[in-house]
């Protein structure tokens, strides 16, 4: 599949420019503007390029670590499978951890249980034991 860069570029500049402070939560889940990335990286999807993501640390009102969701579960150590609250399934995809702009986060979703959240940490900390 082609990716639309040039497209993702403009969409950027305007995401770039906000202003206005964006307040967010550990425990948050986000649609965020994340892109069309290089590779195997996870791409926002639709007309604007967003992907639901979970907020794992705020270090700043700039900057945070997120996970992006993905429908597709994997039984494997890097996802960890989340249950949403209309009784659907979902997954953090831990080995897409990354570190974004507080200006990528569009609109809040949900805040996760602190069960799945905690869950979803442990998982992260077997994968990475430096975090």
């Amino acid at each position: 599949m082609e990716k639309d860069f040039d497209r993702w570029n403009g969409i950027k500049k305007n995401v770039h420019r906000r202003e206005e402070p964006i307040l967010f939560h550990e425990r948050e889940i986000w649609w965020c503007a994340l892109g069309a990335n290089v590779g195997s990286e996870q791409d926002g999807v639709g007309d604007s390029f967003e992907r639901p993501v979970l907020v794992i640390a705020n270090f700043n009102n700039n900057v945070l670590w997120a996970l992006p969701l993905t429908r597709t579960f994997k039984p494997n150590r890097f996802y960890c499978q989340l249950d949403d609250d209309e009784g659907g399934q979902s997954a953090v995809v831990l080995s897409q951890l990354r570190l974004i702009s507080s200006k990528r986060l569009v609109r809040k979703i949900r805040t996760l249980d602190e069960r799945q959240f905690e869950a979803a940490v442990r998982a992260l900390k077997r994968l990475f034991p430096a975090v």
